[in-house]
């Protein structure tokens, strides 16, 4: 039986997610920037929470843990590499190990970057990926902690997964993602089509996020540095993909 999973808005722009297993009955929060929008979605469920992951240490993913936990005591994971800045773990992971929930086995990626010890967590029998600040619609987060070179490398990380992989990233960035994409792929016909369902969206009060691995790879300009057209107009044509890469995240933080 399928993980049902759904997403939870929080704080401004914000985005918390509860995967539930119908057939163990367990239900997994993943980040949790407030405690109020989440209690509200397991009570309106009737969900008892018996995990949560936690991507990295960032106030915005973590402060509402305490308030939480004192209501749905449950196993919280996070990464080893970040213990000494995230809440106490029960179960402290590190790139290559899995861990079971609801009887999937969920496989930990080192996604540093936007901080260092950042994890993302594939669950292959759901196609879904928790990305958080990595990968993020129509974008990545900005590098604060580690290098372009490590971001690059956990977004190639993310990328050579299935396609149809559903991402589940960390905020509603989307609109500004894709005014920013179309500056950089201007003459991508899917970004051109992404772009204005994404506007609509929005207009209607709609989350952006979820969206698959397939459409970021399509449109995504942090994933596409080996697009010629890309490359053509940062005059990169025979850059590294890590360098074009890098001059694109340099270019979104002028934006």
């Amino acid at each position: 039986m399928p993980l049902e999973i759904l997403t939870i808005p929080c704080l401004d722009d914000n985005y918390a997610f509860i995967a539930h297993d119908a057939g163990s009955g367990e239900t997994m929060v993943v980040d949790v920037p407030e405690a109020g929008p989440i209690r509200t979605a397991l009570a309106g469920k009737g969900w008892t929470l018996s995990h949560v992951l936690l991507t990295h240490h960032h106030a915005d993913h973590i402060q509402g843990l305490p308030g939480l936990l004192a209501d749905c005591p449950a196993t919280v994971i996070g990464a080893a590499a970040d213990t000494h800045r995230l809440p106490p773990l029960d179960l402290a992971v590190s790139e290559g190990d899995t861990f079971t929930f609801g009887g999937q086995t969920c496989h930990v990626l080192d996604v540093s970057g936007h901080t260092v010890g950042h994890i993302a967590v594939h669950i292959p029998g759901a196609d879904a990926v928790f990305t958080a600040d990595s990968l993020m619609a129509l974008g990545c987060g900005r590098v604060f902690e580690g290098t372009f070179q490590q971001m690059w490398s956990s977004l190639a990380k993310l990328a050579a997964l299935p396609p149809e992989t559903v991402v589940y990233s960390g905020h509603e960035y989307t609109l500004a993602n894709a005014k920013f994409a179309l500056s950089i792929d201007p003459e991508n016909p899917a970004l051109i089509s992404r772009s204005e369902t994404v506007e609509t969206a929005r207009k209607n009060g709609q989350a952006t996020v979820p969206s698959t691995l397939a459409e970021e790879l399509a449109t995504n300009p942090f994933l596409r540095p080996s697009d010629p057209a890309i490359r053509a107009g940062l005059n990169m044509r025979d850059a590294t993909d890590a360098e074009v890469f890098a001059e694109i995240r340099a270019c979104k933080d002028r934006f």
